[in-house]
Parts: structure tokens; C-alpha cells; sequence
């Protein structure tokens, strides 16, 4: 599968002039901190930079929770602290959840260049 793969690119780049080749290279496959910086760099990148923000303060509260609940002795206030404790953990999880849909979501608008590209490769070649 990776020599077939790796033949269609050589042949995609054979068909494609210098800036269309050039193009395509930058749309290869990044790794995970590429894929993390891109995050920060598109358009509601200033919104995943709050979003960490808030996470690290949601984080340090989870910690006081933790220090808390090994702190008392009363149940009431153990389940308080613990329960606390939960829904700090759920919040972080799910903003955890939003940066991956988003490195995601630029992963497919990646692949739908690519493929953007080869349509019109290929319409240029037919004309």
C-alpha cells in the first residue's frame, strides 16, 4: 500500500508544474506537533490559546480539590471535594476533546486540498 501510495504521489508531482508541486508537498502529513501548532496559527487560533488558559486554571483547581478531599474528615465534605474534583476532570476533558476535533478538522481540510489539486491536475490534462 505505501509503494502504490508513494508511485500516484511521483506521478501527481510528474504532472504538476513547480508551484503546484510545491503546494503539494506542503500538504503532506504532519506530525503531532505540527498538527498542534496549526491549531494555534488558524483562524480561532486566539481561541485555543484561551481555551489552554482556562484549562491550566481549571487544572490547578482540580488540584486544590484533591488537596481538599485528603485534607477533611468529614464525608459531607469528602463527597463535595470529590464530586468537585469530578467535574473539574470532565471540563478538562472535554476542552481536550475540542482541541483534537479541531487538529482533526484541519487534517481534513488538508486532504480535501490535495484532492482539490488533483481534480484540477486532471482537468487541466483533459483540456
Amino acid at each position: 500500500m505505501s509503494k502504490e501510495k508513494e508511485r500516484i504521489d511521483e506521478l501527481i508531482k510528474e504532472a504538476l508544474n513547480h508551484e503546484e508541486a510545491k503546494f503539494y508537498d506542503e500538504l503532506e502529513e504532519q506530525n503531532i506537533f505540527g498538527k498542534m501548532g496549526e491549531v494555534y496559527r488558524g483562524k480561532m487560533g486566539w481561541l485555543a490559546i484561551i481555551m489552554n488558559i482556562v484549562y491550566l486554571i481549571i487544572f490547578g483547581l482540580f488540584v486544590y480539590c484533591i488537596v481538599r478531599f485528603f485534607d477533611t474528615a468529614v464525608t459531607n465534605e469528602l463527597i463535595k471535594w470529590a464530586s468537585a474534583g469530578f467535574l473539574c476532570m470532565i471540563f478538562m476533558g472535554m476542552l481536550k476533546l475540542y482541541f483534537w476535533m479541531q487538529m482533526d478538522k484541519y487534517d481534513i481540510l488538508r486532504e480535501l486540498k490535495r484532492l482539490e489539486l488533483q481534480v484540477a491536475t486532471l482537468s487541466n490534462k483533459v483540456d
